[in-house]
């Protein structure tokens, strides 16, 4: 009796004590004879070879389907890559080989296609004895529908009229009207409409005509300083009896002009509203330098931007310098 009370109150003492551990339960041992290794369980898991074989050949054969088609995919991709370089030759024939340099008047370009063919088309036309055409066009958008839509206009520029006594060289603006109403007789109903911007620059007076549909402004370089050309008109292939404006500019030695595509102005950062005045800045920083060399140095920092390798537009930049 003793020895009970005696146990009772030491247990009593340990529960009131607050850092007394708590009872620790007692480990019973498995009995011996219902208890498996995991090898001796794995031996009751059902196990059909049969079954097995077939999963393992629907697999073979459904490996052996992706590695054709995987072969498949790359032939067509081959050959679509094949094609588009083929075009893109093509399209560069539609370019001038050699830019033509008269007398004081000498021609530079940048030309930047965003994919394999380009929306962009540049042209230097010898007119006559002492005038030259200058042309650059933007089809809407890029890639292969734009450019089918640049040789379209190429053929459908029409700069000089046959007449009885000769020809007669047409305003750039009436040039402008007249492929204008080319594109809205075809009626397209893809890559309806395009910018351009058409000059005749006579080499000895060096005065230049410029019309223009829609088409970025020129920029005129003189002494170090960058002077935007004004001269508008309508998008080409919208407005059916449009008129275009003309403008006159007086080149004088020294003087550089810039006419390019609106790729330009978005070659430098994805937020066009915040720097579309980054390119400019960058132009105009090397002003002084020779054209070549300006060009060079500009077509060196948009290779060193970020997204150049995935350009968003076409770039174009033709440059005409007076000796």
């Amino acid at each position: 009796m003793l020895v009970c009370l005696t146990e009772i109150s030491a247990a009593a003492a340990e529960s009131s004590n607050p850092r007394a551990p708590y009872p620790q339960p007692r480990y019973t041992p498995p009995d011996a004879a219902t208890f498996q290794s995991p090898s001796e369980a794995s031996l009751d898991l059902p196990f059909d070879q049969e079954a097995m074989q077939a999963e393992l050949d629907a697999l073979k054969r459904e490996v052996n389907h992706l590695r054709r088609r995987d072969e498949t995919l790359k032939f067509y991709m081959t050959r679509l890559d094949e094609e588009m370089r083929l075009a893109a030759r093509l399209q560069q024939e539609f370019l001038p080989r050699q830019l033509p340099q008269i007398g004081p008047v000498h021609f530079h370009t940048l030309f930047r296609p965003a994919s394999y063919v380009s929306g962009d088309l540049y042209d230097v036309m010898r007119l006559d004895e002492k005038r030259v055409g200058i042309f650059l066009v933007d089809a809407v958008g890029h890639g292969m529908p734009a450019a089918l839509l640049t040789m379209f206009i190429k053929r459908a520029l029409v700069c000089k009229e046959i007449i009885p006594t000769g020809y007669r060289l047409l305003e750039p603006s009436e040039t402008m009207r007249l492929l204008n109403e080319a594109l809205i007789e075809q009626e397209l109903s893809q890559c309806t409409f395009c910018t351009a911007i058409y000059g005749v620059l006579n080499t000895e007076t060096l005065q230049l005509d410029l019309a223009s549909g829609g088409h970025p402004a020129p920029l005129l370089v003189r002494n170090g300083e960058l002077h935007d050309v004004p001269v508008e008109g309508s998008l080409l292939g919208i407005f059916p009896d449009q008129v275009f404006d003309q403008a006159h500019l007086q080149l004088q030695s020294g003087d550089r002009l810039l006419v390019f595509s609106d790729g330009i102005e978005i070659v430098f950062h994805e937020d066009m509203a915040s720097h579309e005045d980054r390119w400019k800045k960058e132009l105009a920083s090397r002003a002084d330098l020779p054209i070549e060399q300006m060009l060079t140095e500009f077509a060196d920092k948009i290779d060193h931007e970020a997204g150049s390798l995935q350009p968003k537009d076409d770039l174009t930049l033709m440059a005409i310098e007076i000796k």
